[in-house]
């Protein structure tokens, strides 16, 4: 695409827009268990859209300039810091996202300890964000391995891999993978005994177990109401319902908060503080969020929690009761994730099963003994859809039984782990990707209806292959 001599008619770009959102995956509707979070209220989008509207010519770099901003991020921390246990000293930034709270979580560990080679104890199941902070900041990951049944880390293993470097240790509610909640309260004992800050990743957990909380939920505790929890994340775009992307990183006190900060003054143009990864930053995602979250209120949000609880405990049931399946965890809050039992079906195959009759699944691949899976995000919108989804998924399992397991030729799979992929050069990736069906040609590209074929050979390659693969696939993907 260039610029047009003379630009093109409102109306005719708004065409050209939705005929571009015509491949999108659905956002609304239940159908999508990845990526997508639906209250299924009528309206909450259309305030959403008209708060961020209100606000679209304000910037957030400086909040003495829009002071609307200010008092709405106030707000905003406020209500999540009085919902996740925290007291009158606790302070908290909103952000774009969970990987930016993390990001930011991270960065104030770091340069708040001043040690050398910093290190970061986190749990395998821990969010990859931790990783991408890690390789950003430069701050060693070391990473704990967790129960292949369970799904938690023992906490007797996080304190053995604490040492004089360790900058920060991490404890999720519940972890993506499995839908588990790590055994926070003995984690953050280890980290206080050592003096060292404890993060808690609740990102996604973080606004719906305290209301599941409310309706009578066993949930163990994980925030502030934990001594020796320092960070909370939570994500305001997830179970909070607010537009992309809004999150919340909350700190017990100022004097945690201050290393999150960036400032610099040794330069001829205005002295700069920015408290996020960004500088000039929408206050669209804010507003929107702001707009949403007193639209709701408890009363709201816990009538939505009600919902989505109900259609986590049937889908559950409903999942555990197909033959071949087993649904892994037990989950704590509303992801669910199931594997295949030793003669259940090609869990590939039957996301493929469920991809032609209309559900999006998300594949997770096996790592060391913890088994693949797929992955479902349950909303507030998916209660009227279990059934619906419950009877395509047996009616998939038959069809992914009929169809057989896909098989990788055992000779590429020792091809595979003999690949050196610091060492190969991206034509040789190029090759790699199109035999895997992965390399895009003329025009818009598409990923094939069936993967499974595809997602049995990114299975066989070792992480780190695949991490390079997955590059390289983004390198052609993202031209011109």
């Amino acid at each position: 695409m260039s610029l047009s001599e003379r630009g093109a008619a409102a109306d005719d770009v708004l065409t050209a827009l939705a005929d571009l959102r015509a491949g999108d995956l659905p956002t609304h509707g239940g159908r999508t268990w990845a990526y997508v979070y639906d209250s299924g209220l009528a309206g909450l989008d259309e305030l959403a859209h008209r708060a961020a509207q209100a606000v679209t010519g304000l910037n957030g770099l400086d909040p003495t300039v829009f002071p609307s901003l200010l008092a709405m991020e106030n707000e905003v921390v406020g209500a999540a810091a009085a919902l996740l246990g925290g007291g009158p000293d606790t302070v908290g930034t909103v952000t774009s996202g969970g990987t930016e709270s993390i990001l930011l979580a991270v960065k104030a560990a770091r340069d708040g300890a001043g040690v050398e080679r910093p290190q970061l104890v986190a749990p395998v199941t821990a969010h990859a964000a931790f990783a991408k902070a890690a390789e950003y900041f430069q701050v060693e990951l070391v990473p704990v391995d967790v129960d292949p049944v369970t799904f938690r880390p023992d906490p007797a293993a996080v304190a053995a891999a604490v040492t004089d470097r360790t900058v920060l240790v991490v404890a999720s509610a519940p972890s993506y993978a499995h839908g588990v909640i790590d055994p926070v309260a003995e984690i953050a004992a280890v980290a206080a005994e050592r003096n060292v800050r404890c993060h808690v990743d609740a990102c996604i957990g973080g606004w719906m177990l305290p209301f599941w909380r409310r309706l009578g939920v066993e949930v163990p505790d994980f925030d502030f109401r934990v001594p020796g929890v320092t960070s909370v994340s939570v994500d305001l775009h997830k179970y909070a319902y607010a537009p992309k992307g809004t999150s919340v990183l909350l700190h017990r006190d100022a004097a945690l908060r201050r290393s999150q900060f960036f400032a610099f003054a040794d330069w001829p143009g205005y002295s700069m503080i920015n408290a996020t990864m960004q500088s000039t930053k929408s206050a669209a995602p804010l507003a929107a969020a702001w707009a949403v979250l007193r639209h709701l209120g408890e009363e709201g949000y816990l009538g939505l929690a009600e919902r989505t609880l109900d259609a986590t405990r049937a889908l559950i049931s409903g999942v555990s009761a197909v033959e071949g399946l087993r649904v892994l965890g037990p989950p704590q809050a509303s992801l669910v994730a199931f594997g295949a039992a030793p003669d259940g079906p090609d869990l590939f195959v039957l996301a493929d099963e469920l991809t032609v009759r209309g559900w999006y699944v998300q594949p997770q691949f096996a790592l060391g003994e913890l088994p693949a899976n797929l992955h479902l995000t349950v909303t507030a919108a998916s209660a009227p859809r279990i059934e619906p989804f419950l009877a395509d998924l047996r009616a998939s399992v038959a069809a992914a039984r009929a169809h057989g397991a896909v098989s990788v030729d055992p000779g590429i799979v020792e091809y595979l782990r003999s690949l050196d992929p610091s060492t190969l050069t991206s034509e040789e990736f190029a090759g790699l990707l199109a035999v895997g069906g992965l390399a895009p040609g003329e025009g818009a590209f598409t990923l094939p209806t069936r993967m499974a074929e595809i997602n049995a050979l990114l299975a066989a390659a070792p992480p780190r292959l695949r991490e390079r693969l997955l590059v390289e696939f983004f390198g052609l993907l993202y031209v011109p």
